[in-house]
């Protein structure tokens, strides 16, 4: 795209924005002459990735501001219309959105919501922040065609989003998103109501607290231990931080009914889409979690919680022999969750049958070894929930009773009735979790290390390769066609045995890359390695971030006569070093 092309669309921008801080960004940009930050705004629009619609707040094509949500929104009201022409017809058509605390959040939902009403909608708005759990519980609670979620989750703040729903409550798949951007695309006229004469009109409706009470009732309806909760709650206490996000509310409440005793972090608390506390906000990153480890460990706390900004992602930490908070992996956590479901569900009766668990596949197999155990069957899909509930819908069709879904990245998701990771509900089970291994004499920590001692002491890491703007969307293309026009034969020293190319259908031996396989799974750009000593490392670009993550998981495996769980972990994290300094290496 050459600059003369570049200047039109930044004109033609300028043309349709409103608001006057986006208009003067671009203004500036011109007036500077700044070629390489104009192309990065201007050089694409913004397209529906695993999360949905994600980029950096500001002017431009590119970016996210009240233009690009109109459209989009413009672009999927119309293709929610043509989807459904009799109900659109009638005036029955519905849709329901939220939005979490980062800048803009509260005006690209209102223009959202006032968008839908003008197409003909009745649109539920609520009146404050909420977490994505409650909206995709609202969508179905309150019949609704779509819904949207104005958020970016975890980015850094510069960035927001915005998530669209299908009427199952779970993110839009294809082919809908295709769909969706080809009607967004395709929009040259934006209808658009005046908020009063919308809620005049009975098409805007303001939600809060009706929708508020019946989300914690549904979260705690997942609970099977009142006895023990009553007995034992007081006992065990709690340092929470929502990262100065949409979870306090929630958290607070579910926690505090339960009786426990809850210190939520003071500085991160309050909703503040600067998140001024942390650099990123992100519970997987233990950085992020400082403030509320320090605070952890100053109150003697036994379990630290954390949420992201939309609550959707749930950390974890735990009190050690020695009253330091240890960090539990997504994995580890998701590991955990499995055991608890699977035995609390035989324990009250109500496993069903053909029970099932979905997993992504860049997750660690550790619960599949669990839940076969249990007689659970696993499945795997691409990473994200909105592949983890098409995933439960599948199988469900085939007879299987989808009872739990996870994956590496703190997701976690309970039952069919939220269609998404749901942080609110992960919090009560954990703490609920925690008071039965209580019970039993054992911490989070012990149960843990008794799985790795059964079913194998799993060890994992991430990579992130963050290549920024428009030239590090080509580096990150360019690294993923040469891996698959040089395929490596081993890494770290093992050797590879089978390669997986997600986007091309196919595994084979990188000896002899000609001869393929056919894999059934959605087509997406993912390499997965199977190694010879049973490790797995998938490679793969994020769907909503400038990055290429390399996903290591190596198990290190127990017998009688070698039992050693401290030497199984010394041996793993080794190994996990090797693979991650000689990936480091091939992909610079």
């Amino acid at each position: 795209m050459d600059s003369k092309t570049i200047l039109a669309s930044a004109q033609q921008y300028m043309a349709e924005e409103n608001d006057p801080t986006f208009v003067k960004e671009v203004e500036a940009l011109i007036a500077e002459n700044n070629e390489k930050e104009l192309f990065d705004r201007f050089y694409r629009t913004l397209e529906f990735g695993t999360g949905g619609l994600r980029g950096m707040i500001g002017g431009g094509t590119n970016r996210m501001n009240p233009t690009v949500i109109k459209k989009a929104t413009q672009g999927l009201a119309d293709y929610i219309i043509e989807t459904f022409p009799e109900k659109a017809k009638s005036g029955a058509l519905k849709a329901v959105i939220a939005h979490d605390s980062r800048r803009y959040s509260d005006v690209f939902a209102e223009a959202t919501a006032l968008i839908f009403a003008a197409n003909g909608f009745t649109v539920y708005l609520f009146s404050a922040l909420r977490p994505t759990p409650e909206l995709s519980y609202a969508i179905r609670k309150l019949g609704c065609d779509t819904g949207v979620v104005v958020t970016a989750s975890h980015n850094p703040p510069q960035y927001n989003g915005y998530k669209a729903y299908w009427n199952d409550g779970a993110q839009v798949i294809p082919p809908h998103d295709k769909g969706i951007i080809d009607k967004v695309n395709a929009v040259t006229t934006v209808k658009m109501m005046n908020r009063d004469e919308a809620v005049k009109a009975g098409k805007l409706i303001i939600i809060d607290k009706e929708i508020d009470e019946q989300y914690w009732e549904s979260v705690k309806a997942k609970l099977h231990r009142g006895d023990l909760i009553k007995e034992m709650s007081k006992s065990v206490k709690i340092v929470y931080t929502p990262l100065h996000g949409t979870g306090a509310m929630h958290v607070e409440k579910v926690l505090g009914d339960m009786g426990f005793s809850v210190l939520t972090v003071p500085e991160q608390r309050e909703p503040d889409g600067n998140f001024p506390t942390v650099s990123y906000p992100n519970p997987e990153d233990p950085a992020a979690l400082k403030m509320a480890i320090e605070l952890a460990e100053k109150e003697g706390a036994d379990i630290l919680m954390a949420t992201d900004p939309d609550a959707d992602r749930f950390a974890s930490a735990v009190k050690d022999e020695n009253g330091k908070m240890h960090l539990i992996t997504g994995n580890q956590m998701g590991a955990l969750f499995t055991d608890y479901i699977c035995l609390t569900a035989k324990e009250f009766g109500v496993m069903p049958e053909k029970p099932a668990i979905v997993r992504s596949i860049v997750t660690s197999r550790l619960c599949d070894r669990i839940a076969e155990q249990y007689g659970v069957k696993t499945f795997e899909c691409l990473t994200g929930f909105k592949w983890i509930c098409n995933k439960a819908d599948e199988i469900s069709n085939q007879g299987y009773h989808y009872i739990y879904g996870f994956e590496e990245s703190y997701g976690y998701n309970f039952g069919m009735e939220i269609r998404d990771k749901d942080g609110i509900a992960a919090s009560a089970i954990c703490a609920e979790m925690a008071l039965y291994w209580r019970k039993q004499g054992k911490s989070l920590l012990e149960r843990l290390d008794e799985l790795f001692i059964q079913y194998g002491c799993f060890c994992e890491t991430t990579i992130n390769k963050v290549f920024p703007g428009a030239e590090g969307v080509e580096i990150m293309n360019n690294m993923m066609a040469k891996l698959r026009k040089s395929p490596l034969i081993e890494i770290g020293g093992e050797e590879v045995w089978t390669v997986w190319d997600v986007k091309h259908s196919v595994l084979y031996n990188p000896r002899t890359p000609e001869k393929t396989s056919a894999i059934y799974i959605p087509v997406s750009d993912v390499l997965r390695y199977f190694l010879g000593d049973g490790t797995t490392i998938s490679i793969r670009p994020s769907g909503t971030e400038p990055k290429i993550k390399i996903y290591i998981i190596h198990p290190e495996f127990m017998s009688e006569n070698n039992n050693d769980l401290a030497a199984a972990k010394k041996r793993a994290e080794e190994k996990v070093e090797r693979f991650t300094r000689s990936l480091n290496y091939d992909l610079k």
